[in-house]
């Protein structure tokens, strides 16, 4: 694994910036890996499952470490406004659960009250221990087949729009197959 200064270089190019969540994303997932015992999430990149719990600049920061991409269906996201990791190691089944403490805020300020709030929690952030940072628990996460990365399975043809479906998201209502916008869990409204 590499060091916190390389990887908070490597967040600073990725992310554009380097702010208070990059430090803690990419502490979180540093945690996260070595309770895993993964020293090498680049070579390991197959062995491990990362569910992320916001969208905000941690979780740019906790891909990057732990080499997760959406793409490769390898990171998972649930809009459920936590800072907040799970890391699924798929050899060993074992999974941790990284979530950031809530009074790390106001421990930033105590430490670091002569600076600006962001330059405090970035310098804070840098130095507390873990156990000061974050709480951490073991957790059991049921991947399906069709959530795993690589995974190849049927593709099938939404009855109301004609839209193709991957990976089982398919609905089944009223006797017909379709896809969840049809089914009424549209995102969008057309215009």
């Amino acid at each position: 694994m590499k060091t916190l200064d390389q990887y908070l270089e490597e967040a600073a190019q990725t992310h554009g910036h380097i702010c208070a969540g990059q430090v803690l994303g990419v502490r979180l997932a540093m945690l996260g890996l070595r309770e895993l015992g993964i020293d090498d999430p680049v070579r390991e990149r197959k062995r491990l499952v990362t569910y992320v719990e916001i969208d905000r600049c941690v979780t740019d920061a906790v891909a990057l470490v732990a080499g997760c991409r959406l793409g490769k269906r390898a990171l998972k996201f649930f809009d459920w406004g936590k800072v907040a990791a799970t890391f699924v190691d798929l050899q060993s089944g074992r999974a941790v659960r990284i979530v950031a403490r809530e009074d790390s805020k106001r421990r930033a300020g105590e430490m670091f009250p002569a600076l600006e709030k962001e330059q405090g929690q970035q310098q804070a952030y840098r130095v507390l221990l873990d156990e000061e940072l974050f709480e951490k628990k073991w957790v059991s996460v049921k991947i399906l087949p069709e959530d795993l990365p690589g995974y190849k399975g049927p593709r099938v043809v939404c009855e109301e729009c004609g839209e193709g479906i991957n990976f089982k998201r398919e609905v089944a209502a009223n006797g017909r197959t379709l896809c969840r916008s049809c089914a009424g869990q549209r995102y969008y409204h057309a215009v």
